[in-house]
């Protein structure tokens, strides 16, 4: 289709709008949980534990004259490993192809070092339009959330020039608090375009990287600190069970976990296999929805020595 197609009243593709936006922040700056509240759905998991985040999940957000395809990044962070190499550089990456970038900082954290080395990666970009996310606004009351608007200006002056952030938008992805908001902004930069989704799909993800990370999530929740780097979950596969009847469909779906050491594999485990159960129990539910139909999950825990140093088996993983 041309971009000179007006349609409508002379404005190009009928006065439509549609682009691409990355949500960038350091590990735990809220920026998957952002995601499903613009999206309504969960498309990105989410863990109080930080760097939960693998893969660019892209959340679609549909209006009746814009599309807005959110894409969810790992945070940005100071890598002390080939696995934490390879996330920075897939965020690089994702910066580099869209038309804006939602910046991401919380409202009941101070602005610290790793808010300062993200926003220098950003302020090397490009002319793109940066949007500042006062992130977790709930969490504060209304002189702290003033403070921290104003430290977030300052940080765009310093680093941008005088004119600083395209925007500034303080946000509850728990509560809603302008979350609409955060929408219309990042829509106001999104140039002219068709529709590059069909409508009503949330998000281009295969369907075995979501349960995948419906896995991850159910697997990081309660568990030591070192676990969610060493934690990997590959989908084997997803078949239907042979022989039931059409009103009574079921799928098997087969997954490995793979960690670093014995002693995660037994803590993912737990006594008797009784958190691995457990785990299976969590997200099923969450699997369920996303596929529609009943399933059987199959959970295998294995162990891949050092696997995020390791460059075959980084591949092997999919990373």
């Amino acid at each position: 289709m041309s971009k000179q197609n007006k349609a409508d009243g002379g404005a190009p593709f009928g006065g439509y709008h549609a682009g691409f936006s990355v949500l960038v922040g350091r590990p735990n700056a809220g920026k998957s949980t952002l995601t499903n509240a613009l999206v309504g759905k969960k498309v990105a998991i989410t863990s109080a534990k930080p760097q939960t985040t693998r893969h660019t999940i892209r959340g679609i957000v549909h209006r009746e004259d814009a599309q807005l395809i959110l894409v969810d990044t790992p945070g940005l962070h100071r890598p002390r490993t080939l696995l934490g190499k390879r996330l920075n550089d897939l965020v690089a990456d994702t910066l580099a192809e869209v038309d804006a970038i939602g910046f991401c900082l919380p409202a009941n954290e101070k602005i610290g070092p790793g808010d300062r080395f993200i926003a220098a990666q950003l302020a090397a970009v490009g002319r793109k339009p940066i949007i500042a996310l006062v992130t977790k606004a709930d969490l504060v009351d209304r002189q702290a959330l003033t403070e921290q608007l104003l430290a977030v200006a300052a940080l765009g002056r310093e680093v941008l020039g005088e004119e600083g952030w395209k925007d500034i938008v303080p946000v509850s992805a728990t509560d809603g608090f302008q979350v609409g908001t955060v929408a219309d902004v990042l829509i106001s930069h999104m140039p002219p375009s068709p529709p590059l989704y069909p409508d009503g799909e949330l998000t281009d993800e295969p369907e075995a990287v979501m349960v995948a990370e419906l896995i991850r999530e159910a697997a990081l929740e309660g568990v030591r600190d070192e676990l969610p780097h060493s934690l990997a979950v590959v989908v084997d596969e997803i078949v239907p069970r042979e022989g039931r009847a059409e009103d009574n469909q079921l799928l098997d779906v087969r997954v490995n976990l793979y960690v670093e050491r014995p002693s995660q594999k037994a803590i993912i485990i737990g006594k008797g296999g009784s958190r691995l159960r457990e785990v299976g129990t969590n997200a099923r539910k969450g699997i369920e929805a996303l596929l529609g139909t009943r399933i059987y999950l199959d959970l295998h825990v294995k162990v891949a020595k050092d696997w995020q140093r390791d460059p075959k088996q980084l591949v092997k993983l999919g990373f």
